[in-house]
């Protein structure tokens, strides 16, 4: 998922930028509002977070004119201010959710988490291997008794997993697929997503994620009829 973060304060726009991107989202950083008008015009990201006061344009006039282009894409606004007329602007707007400064990091990867779910829930909710049942509208894994909160990365990359499952899948693949691009360091951090993955689904032992040394990954269902 591609997160466009507009914010022109450069050091809160690094921390923020990089928090969303531990977090599993591919993040474009504009430090003006014309910069990320042309950012969204090229890259057409899954949710917008804009700040209210930027020079060029501001987070208002940038958010109409998204809206104006692409009327489904969420918006988020971070503001300074706790104003009730800003508020309803935003709203009226479109905006999806509007957070104060200051915050924490934290609360933006909720917000975010949240609006996706609603804005880009699948038709087909459900996903079961074995005993193991992934919910991805509501980004939850049952498995044997046991009941597991995924975040959307996780629940996008087990969701790959499920549908192709009993089949080799390539790194390369499951990087372009999921991250969006073949890339070393995105390749360390899928590590860390299978090793949880692993662990989530443990208590399921007619299924497990192989390595398959060389190519990637293959997530058997065993004991199979």
């Amino acid at each position: 998922m591609k997160v466009l973060l507009a914010e022109d304060d450069r050091d809160f726009g690094n921390i923020l930028a990089q928090y969303v991107t531990i977090n599993g989202f591919e993040v474009n950083l504009a430090r003006d509002g014309r910069e990320a008008w042309e950012s969204f015009k090229q890259d057409k990201p899954d949710i917008c977070v804009l700040d209210v006061m930027m020079p060029e344009i501001d987070g208002f006039t940038l958010g109409e004119k998204i809206k104006e282009a692409e009327p489904d894409v969420p918006l988020i606004y971070l503001t300074a201010k706790s104003l009730k007329e800003d508020i309803v602007k935003g709203l009226k707007i479109g905006a999806d959710d509007y957070i104060t400064k200051p915050f924490d990091p934290e609360v933006l990867i909720l917000r975010i988490n949240n609006i996706l779910k609603r804005a880009y829930s699948s038709s087909t909710d459900e996903y079961r291997i074995s005993d193991t049942v992934l919910k991805f509208n509501t980004l939850e894994l049952v498995s044997g008794n046991v009941t597991e909160k995924l975040t959307l990365k996780e629940a996008q990359l087990l969701k790959y997993f499920i549908v192709n499952k009993n089949k080799i899948l390539a790194r390369e693949d499951i990087l372009t697929e999921i991250w969006g691009e073949d890339d070393y360091f995105l390749g360390r951090s899928m590590d860390v997503f299978i090793s949880r993955l692993r662990k989530y689904i443990s208590e399921d032992k007619n299924i497990d994620i192989r390595t398959v040394r060389g190519t990637g990954f293959i997530l058997e269902e065993l004991n199979r009829e």
